[in-house]
């Protein structure tokens, strides 16, 4: 008897479950941010309507570009958060002259900074710091270097140093995607750095 009670609640129940499921709620929330959207200003007249769709492509295409750096020294803070993000080398991406000196500062504990390999110009020394230790390197080969803290590399703790040109860019780039299959978090992090060079 109690069982015919409940009958009706079931249903309703399984009616909604079949009218509103999760994939066709994602494809209206979809559908409804992109459509086309007039962008106006207060007091100026409405400009032509655009897709919000389209605006991480424009995002993505106008990423500023890393200047070189001045002076001879710099310093890399190893951080567990930064203006970038949790688990950050700042700056992330340097340029510099090539006979420039960084000097890795262990600002936050339990982080290193140690070159990656194969992800160094040929013929470049490669460098690991000791846990919670400051360390200095001169860079004396001209190319593209990512580097990594070791206990945090799973977060994308990465950074990026270009010496004078970026000859080994290619190799790098192509390098990367292989590193980024070791990401659990922020796996896009090391584009964006690369990007900027």
């Amino acid at each position: 008897m109690k069982i015919k009670n409940l009958l009706p609640f079931f249903t309703i129940l399984f009616t909604f479950i079949i009218l509103f499921n999760g994939k066709k709620y994602d494809e209206l929330v979809t559908q409804r941010l992109a459509t086309n959207v007039a962008i106006c200003l207060e007091g100026e007249p409405c400009g032509a309507a655009t897709s919000a769709s389209s605006s991480p492509s424009a995002a993505a295409n106008s990423v500023a570009k890393v200047q070189l750096s001045e002076g001879s020294e710099h310093t890399v803070k190893m951080l567990n958060n930064g203006a970038g993000g949790q688990m950050i080398f700042e700056p992330a991406v340097l340029k510099v002259s090539l006979g420039d000196t960084i000097h890795f500062k262990a600002t936050d504990a339990a982080h290193n900074s140690a070159s990656i390999d194969g992800m160094v110009p040929n013929g470049a020394n490669s460098w690991a710091g000791a846990l919670s230790q400051d360390i200095s390197v001169v860079m004396d080969t001209e190319g593209v270097y990512v580097y990594q803290c070791d206990p945090h590399v799973m977060m994308a703790m990465v950074g990026v140093i270009q010496v004078g040109e970026a000859i080994n860019l290619d190799d790098i780039k192509a390098s990367a995607a292989d590193k980024k299959a070791s990401f659990m978090l922020n796996s896009d992090r090391l584009d964006e750095y690369l990007a900027q060079l």
